[in-house]
């Protein structure tokens, strides 16, 4: 069975919306796309790069889909790490609109999102990788399906825009598994996910 990976990018406060440029999404108004973009050194890239190369198919969420099938066809240089791997290994799509997906190799995921995951990571040679995708990582977070989870956080406070982990999330609990920090400032940190929290006390106990 292959491994449930995510990776993410989201700012101090939390934001993972629309990263990559201006226009990529700007929906509920928000104008400060791009951020991710000052931080794109080369321990970024080669962070980035390593994780494409372990892909073996790929889950997005029908926002993130349309962003990525919109920009990345368009990169045909087979040497580029990320569009030889996205264009060329298999996309799922979670939607229970989307008919007729455009971009090659790319199949809707409808109906029940545990058991079609389940059986996607069964099937999948290497990572089954989620991009960006925000509110479908945290519904997979909420099943217990995500193995782990890359998070990188940058240097930047943007005040607006989709958050990663909202309100009435699932309690969860990860393992810290590994992590560094980029020269332009971006941390990079996996986690492994490890079930509910652990609660305890700091409180002298009333003998002491």
């Amino acid at each position: 069975m292959g491994k449930l990976v995510s990776t993410v990018f989201v700012t101090l406060d939390g934001v993972y919306q629309a990263p990559g440029g201006p226009g990529e999404d700007p929906s509920g108004g928000f104008d400060q796309g791009g951020w991710s973009f000052p931080y794109g050194d080369d321990d970024f890239g080669r962070f980035i790069a390593d994780v494409f190369s372990r892909a073996g198919a790929f889950l997005l969420g029908r926002r993130t889909y349309e962003i990525f099938s919109a920009y990345w066809p368009q990169v045909t240089d087979p040497a580029d790490p990320v569009a030889s791997r996205l264009n060329g290994l298999p996309k799922h799509v979670v939607s229970s609109t989307l008919t007729s997906p455009g971009w090659s190799g790319t199949t809707v995921v409808c109906g029940d999102l545990a058991r079609e995951v389940t059986a996607l990571k069964e099937r999948t040679d290497g990572e089954l990788q989620v991009h960006g995708s925000g509110a479908l990582v945290r519904s997979l977070v909420d099943l217990r399906l995500l193995d782990t989870l890359h998070l990188l956080t940058f240097p930047v406070v943007l005040g607006a825009g989709r958050r990663l982990f909202v309100e009435g999330a699932v309690p969860t609990r990860f393992t810290h598994t590994a992590g560094r920090v980029t020269v332009s400032g971006v941390s990079i940190q996996s986690y492994d996910l490890s079930g509910r929290p652990e609660y305890g006390s700091y409180e002298l106990p009333a003998d002491a």
